[in-house]
């Protein structure tokens, strides 16, 4: 089933009525008189939690985490800083954490090159997309060792974000650098929660990387099983800086844009599939990896 991306933007109350997440205003100085509006619960996949005078019932909350639903809250700036997931939400999660805990460095390493080649692979494909040159990508895809012990995927990411955005913007990729980096940012948190909410649904530990090992990092695996979906997030940047050079701020059209990237169309396992659907067939897989019944990790192909 795909779930939905909530965005709360406004000061609201939100309860549970019913198996309902239900938005309510009744209480809000100045929007007494909006309608109250409700959503099932199994609809929601990611919740996002924008404006700070957004209240929260603690009934609701235990609904959410219930129904393995991401929710993300966001600063002054609007931007995602904290994730909310359940710590159990797999029959099997003792076993399958034992099975991750148990992966030998050879089976990481050929973990960590499929990712990085299909990581790769998406970044041709959306250079493509913009008839921009990408041979050299092409080429690099194809050389990646095990382990990446070569840093494909760094000289990869060189020429990708020399090449994707035009000259004009003389872009350089750094998480607090100008526009339109912040664009990428809040997409990436998007992809991250929903990938995080994936490998949780799978009965894996989303701390425990295969490449990742930042000690001060919860999400070490959600980071490494996301390489392969950013792309997706890239091509919805491209596309909003073609139509617009007014990206300083995100606003409403901005976000809606970039929160559509669960919903898009994508190719796994020879069968298209929305994005969201695909995270949980690559989480799946992983833990399939880990416990010895199949070697290869199933990623999306960039369409």
């Amino acid at each position: 089933m795909l779930k939905r991306t909530l965005c709360i933007e406004n000061p609201c109350h939100l309860k549970c009525n019913n198996e309902q997440l239900v938005i309510s205003y009744a209480a809000i100085k100045g929007l007494e008189d909006r309608h109250d509006k409700s959503v099932p619960i199994e609809d929601v996949g990611v919740l996002v939690l924008e404006h700070p005078q957004i209240t929260i019932t603690h009934f609701l909350l235990n609904k959410l985490v219930a129904n393995n639903i991401a929710v993300i809250t966001c600063n002054s700036t609007h931007h995602p800083t904290g994730m909310l997931l359940p710590l159990e939400s797999h029959t099997l999660q003792s076993e399958r954490f034992k099975e991750q805990l148990a992966a030998s460095e050879p089976l990481k390493k050929q973990l960590w090159q499929q990712t990085v080649k299909a990581k790769i692979n998406n970044q041709a494909a959306v250079l493509k997309k913009w008839h921009i040159p990408h041979g050299y990508l092409n080429n690099a895809q194809q050389s990646v060792k095990s382990g990446d012990a070569d840093n494909a995927e760094a000289k990869a990411a060189a020429y990708y974000w020399a090449h994707l955005f035009p000259e004009a913007w003389q872009f350089f990729r750094k998480r607090e650098g100008p526009p339109p980096n912040n664009l990428l940012n809040y997409g990436y948190a998007i992809i991250r929660a929903a990938m995080a909410r994936a490998i949780a649904g799978a009965g894996l530990l989303p701390t425990l990387g295969i490449f990742h090992r930042n000690r001060y990092n919860a999400y070490c695996l959600a980071d490494d099983m996301m390489e392969p979906y950013r792309p997706f997030v890239d091509a919805i940047v491209r596309n909003i800086i073609h139509e617009t050079s007014a990206v300083e701020v995100l606003t409403q059209p901005i976000k809606v844009q970039l929160l559509s990237v669960l919903t898009h169309d994508t190719k796994i396992e020879a069968q298209n599939s929305p994005l969201w659907i695909a995270m949980q067939k690559t989480a799946f897989s992983l833990s399939k990896c880990y416990n010895g019944e199949q070697r290869k990790l199933l990623f999306p192909e960039f369409l």
